[in-house]
């Protein structure tokens, strides 16, 4: 399955560790959640970022996708100074955007 740009640019610039164009890549009210913690809205979704995932140099590879129900099911290969190892992200998409984004 082809990769939906907006999920293949919040890889992208994770990768680059390019804050502007990560949180670019959802919209303006999305919500997300790991591992049970919430976060709405891009200044959270930064703060995440921060402590999480670019802050920590993490390096993601999309390892599947799998469209269902109007959502993207992608199994990530992550490195860096913080997890290390696979997991699930789901994603929900607004047009060209991340809507919410749900890691497991």
């Amino acid at each position: 399955m082809t990769t939906p740009d907006s999920i293949r640019r919040f890889v992208e610039a994770t990768n680059a560790g390019d804050t502007e164009a990560f949180l670019d890549s959802f919209t303006a009210d999305a919500f997300l959640r790991d591992w049970g913690r919430s976060f709405q809205g891009r200044e959270h979704i930064a703060r995440w970022n921060q402590s999480d995932n670019i802050g920590l140099k993490s390096h993601l590879r999309i390892v599947r996708v799998i469209s269902a129900e109007g959502s993207y099911r992608v199994r990530i290969a992550v490195t860096g100074d913080g997890f290390n190892g696979e997991g699930d992200m789901t994603f929900t998409l607004d047009d060209d955007r991340i809507a919410s984004l749900v890691i497991t």
